[in-house]
């Protein structure tokens, strides 16, 4: 599903990731943990093909097969948006429009017509218990439904993988427990495959594997 080898990424002299080596199956659930400056993020924006990491001459990003490393713009673009959910901490929802119009925009981007995407959107804020909220605009919303919202939005093409970073972290602990929830609903009936960076430890410990990250590095240590 996702193999990363000896991914490496500089900032000017400032080496924040040394040579990681991953792999994640399709349907895992896999929480990334560590302090703050370890890599995490960082780490997390490669494995969704937000960022690039600095190439060495055996590094490898592979995603559902597919060599990432070796896109062109264009196209790591249109696999980012066919192949690959985000989940945000703060939801990155656009004001201006609706629930079912955030949870569109992705599908749109993919060329989708607007009928069929406003339909899977409405049947995805359905099954999220939004089928009420979803002509409210994101300012009309608690964070909770905010949060849902844009887990519809990752769900919209029908992605391989999910990259989540700090989902919970912006929510009172009520709706961080419904959330993360949520995820292992999601994976049951989507076979939906997840990777989490996470400080909430309740998330964490309840993934199929927690790995911690150290310096730049996922430790040997099992968790």
């Amino acid at each position: 599903m996702i193999e990363a080898k000896n991914i490496h990424k500089f900032y000017g002299d400032l080496e924040v990731l040394k040579g990681v080596d991953l792999t994640i199956k399709k349907g895992e659930i896999v929480a990334i943990v560590g302090p703050s400056g370890a890599g995490k993020t960082t780490l997390l924006q490669i494995l969704g093909t937000l960022d690039y990491p600095t190439k060495g001459k055996d590094s490898k990003l592979a995603i559902s097969t597919k060599n990432i490393l070796e896109l062109k713009d264009n196209e790591l673009s249109k696999f980012r948006n066919q192949h690959i959910g985000f989940i945000f901490q703060f939801h990155q929802l656009l004001p201006e429009f609706t629930a079912l119009e955030n949870v569109c925009i992705p599908a749109f981007i993919g060329n989708t017509s607007k009928k069929d995407a406003e339909n899977k959107a409405s049947e995805l804020l359905n099954f999220l218990g939004l089928s009420s909220r979803m002509h409210h605009k994101p300012n009309e919303l608690s964070g909770g439904e905010q949060q849902r919202v844009a887990v519809a939005r990752a769900l919209i093409n029908n992605p391989d993988v999910i990259f989540a970073d700090e989902p919970s972290g912006n929510l009172d602990s009520s709706s961080a427990k419904n959330l993360h929830e949520l995820f292992f609903t999601l994976r049951d009936k989507f076979n939906q495959t997840f990777v989490i960076v996470t400080h909430n430890q309740e998330l964490a410990e309840m993934a199929d594997r927690k790995l911690e990250m150290i310096d730049g590095r996922i430790s040997n240590k099992i968790l």
